[in-house]
């Protein structure tokens, strides 16, 4: 038995875990290698890009889907977001009460200045892993109509560090692009409070940061505390791009601990 059911358990699906666990949920993970699944979480093994998983008597309240595809190729995401998932969720006996699905606003199309984008604009992907989220976005809601999708933003805070590789060795090519950013906790914070809030969530939410921010600006602020060359200046006449409004995720109760870059890289 599990009051949690995690269909991937990466670095994000397992901060997930570990953070319902101390809620008194008892939390099983489905994972290629159980091994490295962390305590007190129990793991299950299982590929599902090739296998349906065993779930017979499996119950869970919540399920979280947290999935990573690899390489970053349509084929991947395809075996992994749409078929993957599906599997895993057509081995439930019965639905659960919540379930959030971890998707991307790489589904968004970039958008006109100055009104921040939300969850009004329409997906339109631009590649083929693109094509393939909004696939398994549909794909989550036709199994699971009242489940939640959550498009995060890009994700930091973690054991990556290729921005800041990129501002140590000065390859900032496109100052002028606007980003957006979430600290790897808040994502993290974000998904428990769906499954947990005292309202029904929406079917669908953007997980970004209070601050859209140009690359040139963020890595401005990296290069100073590094000790590197300073990038090129953005100029905000030339901003081109995304620009993301998380106002129904906070209207929700959520609030995002690091704002903005700024907070999140202070300790850079």
């Amino acid at each position: 038995m599990a009051d949690v059911l995690l269909i991937g358990a990466g670095d994000l699906g397992a901060a997930v875990g570990l953070r319902l666990a101390p809620l008194g949920q008892s939390v099983l993970a489905l994972r290629r290698n159980a091994s490295l699944v962390p305590a007190p979480l129990v793991g299950r093994s299982v590929d599902l890009t090739s296998e349906s998983p065993d779930l017979s008597g499996v119950r869970p309240r919540f399920v979280v889907v947290a999935l990573t595809a690899r390489p970053r190729t349509e084929e991947a995401y395809r075996a992994t977001y749409v078929d993957g998932m599906a599997r895993a969720l057509d081995a439930l006996e019965v639905p659960p009460e919540r379930a959030v699905l971890v998707s991307s606003t790489a589904v968004m199309p970039s958008g006109d200045q100055p009104p921040l984008d939300d969850e009004s604009v329409a997906a339109a992907p631009s590649d083929g892993p693109g094509r393939q989220l909004v696939a398994a976005e549909e794909a989550f809601h036709e199994r699971i109509p009242h489940g939640t999708v959550l498009r995060l933003s890009g994700l930091y805070g973690g054991s990556s560090t290729r921005l800041l590789d990129q501002v140590r060795d000065g390859r900032i090519d496109d100052p002028h692009r606007w980003t957006n950013r979430i600290h790897r906790e808040d994502a993290v914070v974000a998904v428990v409070h769906l499954l947990t809030m005292d309202a029904s969530p929406a079917g669908l939410y953007l997980g970004t940061d209070d601050e859209p921010a140009q690359l040139g600006d963020v890595a401005a602020y990296l290069a100073e505390r590094l000790g590197a060359p300073a990038p090129p200046t953005a100029d905000p006449q030339q901003g081109h791009g995304k620009r993301l409004s998380n106002a129904r995720l906070r209207a929700t109760g959520w609030a995002p601990t690091y704002a903005s870059y700024r907070e999140g890289y202070a300790r850079v």
